[in-house]
């Protein structure tokens, strides 16, 4: 018998069963592949063991980054690639390094740069899920490290100030659009009829830019008006996750309401918090960490480029 698997990962909204692109992948490919894992949304990554999130844990194996978590799924025999060509499977590699070089900024810069839309809506729905005091602190490290991390892959010569470089990432995010768009043609998924490793990366990298209503849509409107891209997303939420193809979840609305009115409450209480705080981290009972085997690959392991979607 198969040891249980558990994953670890941010929660969802807006008809998606998670908003995080890296969480998404690993939960389509265990839709495709079979893979029974169990899914724990935790929505404070410093709760993990490896202090971000997804997280794969099976017996005293400890697994994050997507690329290693398939990996792992497919030792275990939950495959969905074993059809692929070598030619496809290098292709499947080639599409995913352009994921990340081309579509990646574009998608942290719509959720964690935008100043109207990381205020409006990024910060709150983030701020509503994690645990006092840290919900005051991690949605701006985690916006830091966004914008770090386009600068640094993007902030190069020619491109000097942030405004070209916002026009530049944009510009490729929706270049990598059309030539998806244009591979995908008027198939059910990227290689025929049966999903693989990259309608998983692709799907956890477009839906939450299709789904999630943002203020300022500039990349949003550019996918809806790339019909088959926007069919491949709800016949996978259809299909594999069983959820609405509406823009949010039958109870969107109001449960961004109730979150932001959770915020509210959260900041107007935070002076008694941060007194009582001291108080109650004293009387705290202190347990030993456990002690848990990470899996390393070997070095000719199959692995993707891909290592690490968002902060």
């Amino acid at each position: 018998m198969a040891a249980p698997m558990e994953l670890s990962c941010w929660g969802g909204d807006w008809g998606l069963p998670s908003l995080h692109p890296e969480s998404l992948t690993v939960m389509a490919y265990a839709k495709f592949s079979g893979a029974p894992l169990t899914v724990n949304t935790i929505n404070n990554s410093w709760r993990t063991p490896k202090g971000d999130v997804p997280v794969l844990i099976s017996e005293d194996i400890v697994i994050s980054q997507p690329a290693k978590i398939l990996n792992f799924l497919r030792k275990q025999k939950y495959n969905t690639d074993y059809e692929l060509s070598a030619k496809q499977g290098a292709d499947t590699l080639a599409y995913i390094a352009l994921l990340e070089e081309k579509l990646l900024p574009a998608l942290l810069h719509t959720f964690w740069v935008e100043a109207e839309n990381y205020c409006s809506v990024t910060k709150p729905w983030f701020a509503s899920r994690i645990p006092f005091p840290l919900s005051l602190y991690l949605p701006g490290k985690m916006s830091r490290e966004a914008l770090n991390r386009i600068l640094l892959t993007k902030g190069g010569p020619p491109l000097y100030s942030l405004s070209e470089v916002e026009a530049q990432i944009y510009r490729d995010a929706k270049e990598c659009l059309n030539l998806l768009s244009k591979r995908l043609g008027t198939s059910q998924f990227f290689f025929g009829n049966t999903p693989t490793t990259l309608d998983a990366f692709v799907f956890g990298f477009l839906a939450p830019v299709y789904k999630v209503c943002f203020p300022r849509v500039q990349l949003q409107e550019h996918l809806k008006q790339l019909p088959n891209l926007c069919r491949f997303c709800d016949d996978i939420l259809t299909c594999y996750f069983r959820l609405t193809v509406s823009g949010h979840s039958p109870s969107g609305q109001d449960t961004a309401d109730a979150n932001l009115q959770k915020l509210t409450q959260l900041v107007n209480k935070e002076s008694n918090l941060i007194e009582k705080m001291d108080d109650n981290l004293r009387k705290s009972p202190q347990h030993p960490p456990r002690k848990l085997t990470t899996l390393k690959l070997a070095a000719g392991g199959e692995e993707s480029p891909l290592n690490r979607l968002s902060p």
